[in-house]
């Protein structure tokens, strides 16, 4: 099965990323279906569309946009697939709700994990606006601390570390390594 223009898909794992497990047994820590915090953003590529030039391949780890597995209720109340849902556990999506590939990212963004903030003055465990770049679409190197611009981050959960997806083209400095850097990794991005 291989569509036009777009890519099937199929999720890793569950639809939903919320149960962790505690002493050997599953405990759920989210159970609303519209909260995207908890929405399982990671598949694997099933097929490539027919048409257009990708490095994308069958077999391919990707990491999708939030609404790509996502239910949710209409007005009715009912509860529906989203609008990616094809048949079967597999997903139609285009390339632009693609956003990392085998640990590459989509062309024009990188993945950013936040620093400690080392401010004795600061409240904030992370450095705002300020990261280690740990995934690239090749414009940086994996390792090179960056600055970006506010708001520009999303946040995202990625082989238990937290990471921001930030557009290259908010990317405003490069940082020199000091040698006291240290990122920042909560403890709840561990567990997932």
């Amino acid at each position: 099965m291989q569509s036009p223009f777009c890519f099937v898909i199929e999720p890793v794992g569950e639809r939903y990323n919320n149960s962790v497990s505690v002493d050997n047994k599953s405990l759920i820590i989210n159970t609303e279906i519209y909260n995207h915090e908890y929405v399982n953003r990671r598949g694997v590529v099933v097929s490539c569309p027919i048409a257009g030039k990708h490095d994308i391949l069958p077999g391919d780890d990707v990491i999708v946009h939030h609404n790509v597995f996502r239910r949710w209720h209409d007005v009715k109340g009912q509860e529906r697939n989203s609008k990616a849902y094809f048949k079967d556990n597999k997903y139609i999506v285009s390339a632009d709700q693609i956003f990392l590939y085998n640990n590459k990212a989509m062309p024009g963004y990188s993945f950013v994990q936040p620093l400690v903030d080392q401010n004795n003055l600061s409240e904030d465990k992370e450095d705002p606006y300020k990261g280690v770049i740990v995934y690239s679409d090749g414009t940086y190197n994996k390792g090179e601390i960056v600055g970006y611009t506010p708001f520009s981050q999303y946040e995202f959960i990625i082989n238990n570390q937290k990471l921001y997806r930030v557009m290259n083209k908010f990317i405003t400095i490069k940082y020199e390594r000091k040698g006291n850097e240290e990122v920042y990794n909560p403890s709840w991005a561990q567990s997932s």
